[in-house]
């Protein structure tokens, strides 16, 4: 056991292997959260959604002014999937609030 916590202190695991393993773990918290919810509250959960695919905007945003073709590729590819979520959960959730709407009688 020390031999490994010497090792692992002596070569620290680099910034890409944790954040691949950070990503991996909220992949799996998030997919078991959601999948917990139970179905009358997808549409809150869809609005906080579209909350954060708009902070993802922001961030691409400011990525884009890194420098580097490599930054301003991602910051493209955040902003086009980040503004197509955002606006993706707003015709669905105009859809359904269209749903709830009640009809005037001719």
């Amino acid at each position: 056991m020390l031999t490994h916590l010497t090792l692992a202190a002596t070569y620290p695991p680099s910034a890409f292997v944790i954040g691949i393993v950070v990503f991996v773990l909220a992949v799996f918290i998030g997919f078991e959260l959601i999948s917990k919810v139970p179905s009358r509250l997808h549409t809150p959960l869809m609005s906080g959604s579209n909350a954060i695919s708009g902070i993802t905007i922001v961030g691409a945003l400011l990525c884009s002014y890194s420098g580097s073709v490599f930054g301003v590729m991602l910051a493209f590819l955040g902003i086009v999937f980040a503004t197509t979520n955002v606006v993706g959960g707003y015709l669905v959730t105009d859809r359904m609030l269209k749903m709830f709407q009640h009809k005037e009688d001719k």
